[in-house]
Formats: C-alpha cells, sequence, structure tokens
C-alpha cells in the first residue's frame, strides 16, 4: 500500500498541480474523501449541515456518520443543483458546515455559496465527485471552498475502480485528513503513535498507478463530452417538451459526468416518462431516470429515531428535523421529470448525437401510437 510506496504520492502530486490545489490527499474511496474531510472539520453530534436532496446517498450518510443532522435545501429547477439562494433561510446557530454538490459535472452556484459560508463564518466543503475538471469563473472546482473531493469509482470520468481524494489550500486541514484517513498516526514515519482517532481510508499503490495514466487522456476526454454535449444540446432543445440542464452563469467548464434534462410528458402526447425511456432504449439509446427523492427515503426516519440519535437530540428537535426534510417540491418534480445520459455516451462522434437527437425527434412524433400501444 501506499505506506512503502512512491505512486500514489505521484498522482497526489499531479492532480494538486492539475487542479490548482496547494494539497491533495488520495483517499479510499469519494465516500471516505468526504467522511475524512467532515472529521479533518470537526463536525459531529449537534451539528447541521447543508445539503442537497438531488444526490448521490454517500453525500448524505458521511453526515449521518458523524451524528449530525443533514438539512436538505430544495433543488433549483434549471441547473439541477442546490438551490443557493434558499440556503441561508435554512441554517441555524447549528449549522457548521455548507456541503454543495457539483451535481453530473456542472457546479453548484459557488459565487453565492461562498459569500454564505465567509458572511456567517461556516466552511464549504465540496461535493465535486461527480466534477473532474470542471470550473467555476475559470478556477477549478474543490479549491474554491474550504476542502473539496472527488471520487474515481468506476463510473467516473476519472477512475480507478474505486478511489478518492481531498483537495485543500489549509496546511492544518491536510494534516487531519491525513492523520484521520491513516488510522490517526501522528505523521508520516511515526510508527506506532497516534495523534488523533482515525480509519484506514488509503489509496493503494496499484490504483494511483491506473490514476496516473488515466490522467493522461483526461484532457482529450473531457473537450470531447463537452463538445458533444454542446452539439446534443442544440439539437434537443428544439424538441418540445425537451429542456437541457442549465449550468450557471459562473460555470466556464462543465465536466459532463451526466447529460441531464427535463422530460415534459404533456408535449409528449401523456407518453410517462418511463414509456419514454422504454422507447428510447428500443432506438438504441440508454437512459434513466436518475435519482429519486433522496430526503423521503425511509432510512433517514429510521436513522433519525435510532438509539444513536436519541441520546443525542431531544425529541422535539428530531421531529423538527424529518418535518423540514419532507417539504421539497422542485425536486419532487425534478426526480419525476429527469432524465440522464451516462458520460461515456459523450465520447463517441457526432453521429451519434445525431442518433440520440433523432431517436428523441422519432418519439415525439409517435409519442401518441406509443401511449396507445402501452
Amino acid at each position: 500500500n501506499r505506506l512503502n510506496g512512491p505512486v500514489v504520492g505521484r498522482f497526489e502530486q499531479a492532480w494538486a498541480e492539475r487542479l490548482g490545489s496547494k494539497h491533495c490527499l488520495a483517499t479510499a474511496n469519494g465516500t471516505s474523501a468526504l467522511f475524512t474531510s467532515l472529521n479533518a472539520l470537526g463536525v459531529g453530534p449537534g451539528d447541521e449541515v447543508i445539503v442537497p436532496p438531488y444526490t448521490f446517498v454517500a453525500t448524505i450518510n458521511v453526515v449521518l456518520l458523524q451524528h449530525a443532522l443533514p438539512v436538505f435545501v430544495d433543488t433549483d429547477p434549471h441547473s439541477f443543483q442546490i438551490d443557493a439562494r434558499k440556503i441561508e433561510s435554512a441554517m441555524t446557530d447549528s449549522t457548521t458546515c455548507l456541503m454543495p454538490v457539483h451535481v453530473g459535472g456542472a457546479p453548484a452556484d459557488l459565487d453565492t455559496i461562498l459569500e454564505i459560508g465567509r458572511k456567517r463564518n461556516v466552511p464549504v466543503l465540496e461535493d465535486a465527485c461527480q466534477a473532474h475538471l470542471a470550473e467555476w469563473r475559470h478556477k477549478k472546482v474543490s479549491t474554491l471552498g474550504t476542502l473539496g473531493c472527488f471520487s474515481f469509482q468506476a463510473s467516473k470520468n476519472l477512475n480507478s475502480g474505486e478511489g478518492g481524494a481531498i483537495a485543500t489550500q489549509d496546511d492544518r486541514l491536510i494534516a487531519e485528513c491525513r492523520s484521520f484517513h491513516n488510522n490517526g498516526r501522528a505523521a508520516p514515519g511515526a510508527g506506532f503513535s497516534y495523534g488523533r482517532n482515525g480509519c484506514n481510508l488509503r489509496l493503494t499503490e496499484f490504483q494511483g498507478s491506473l490514476l496516473l495514466t488515466q490522467l493522461t487522456r483526461l484532457e482529450d476526454q473531457s473537450r470531447a463530452r463537452e463538445q458533444n454535449a454542446a452539439y446534443l444540446t442544440e439539437q434537443l432543445q428544439q424538441i418540445p417538451g425537451i429542456t437541457p440542464a442549465r449550468p450557471h452563469d459562473g460555470c466556464t467548464r462543465n465536466a459532463y459526468h451526466l447529460y441531464m434534462f427535463r422530460y415534459d410528458a404533456a408535449k409528449f402526447d401523456g407518453l410517462s416518462r418511463s414509456l419514454f425511456l422504454k422507447a428510447l432504449a428500443a432506438e438504441g439509446v440508454p437512459g434513466s431516470g436518475g435519482y429519486g427523492p433522496l430526503n423521503k427515503e425511509p432510512f433517514l426516519a429510521n436513522t433519525l429515531n435510532s438509539r444513536a440519535y436519541k441520546a443525542v437530540y431531544p425529541a422535539a428537535r428530531l421531529r423538527d428535523a424529518l418535518e423540514r426534510m419532507s417539504n421539497l417540491p422542485e425536486n419532487d418534480r425534478l426526480c419525476e421529470e429527469a432524465v440522464w445520459f451516462t458520460q461515456t455516451m459523450l465520447l463517441g462522434g457526432r453521429s451519434d448525437m445525431d442518433q440520440i437527437a433523432e431517436a428523441v425527434r422519432k418519439i415525439h412524433r409517435h409519442a401518441s401510437a406509443l401511449k396507445a400501444k402501452a
């Protein structure tokens, strides 16, 4: 593993340079990068963390592992990102971290989020697990907040099967992260002495080697995704009922881990999204309905009603937390209308984009017949 090898260190240096970050620490996966970061920030029982509901469950699980409370803020319907305009009203004196997610590879509204963090003296932890090389005002995401985290899981634009990384400019925080992810060892070469609690969340040398090789093609693949996504958007936005996700104005580079759009069944003669996806598949175009309403998953109530949470929080506060989770109408609507294409679909030629667009146009022309046949 990395304790006796140089490869992971070389990757950390290469990725930090690519990002323009002072520090980079590789971890076992993206979840462990987030988990390590929350521990370095000292987030714990009694704290609240602002999170989006439109994200992978790992964003929430790491908060729950700290016995903190996730506070969901509704989704912006145009960008599919957290609605930054609603963050401040969701904060309390117990808010200790803002954790925006750059969903699908497009940045959340960092101008607004970073300003709130500065004003309220609350750190911003960027979940950039889907946003390799994405930029906000020409700066790489993960470098604008207090800390930023990546995933290198098999579906990601930069992958090693599993893996993750933390980026930060902060000397103290990277030392805390390094210690925590290495079972709390006080410092490199410290032997069996420990500076804090910790966990074994190290990346292996084998995965580091894979990542160094993958880095050699990341830029070319990123450009291909951007060009194909722009071309596809030109075509899809002309089809009634199809509304591609619109990045915020500050987005100067979209990583396009996902190509996302909203599907309006009413403009397809009432053809349901599930039948639309089935028809797409029949045309050789695989699509997905994406995330469900994470804030309504039963495990959240089960966790907040667990013995551990009841030992930390008064019953009234837990009831209030669950009530606040339930009312996110824009996210509910998005979860019913979203359609995704994966990043690998954007690595083909222009003819592949033409095939996708023609499949959607064909379904639109024949929506009534498809509905009747179903």
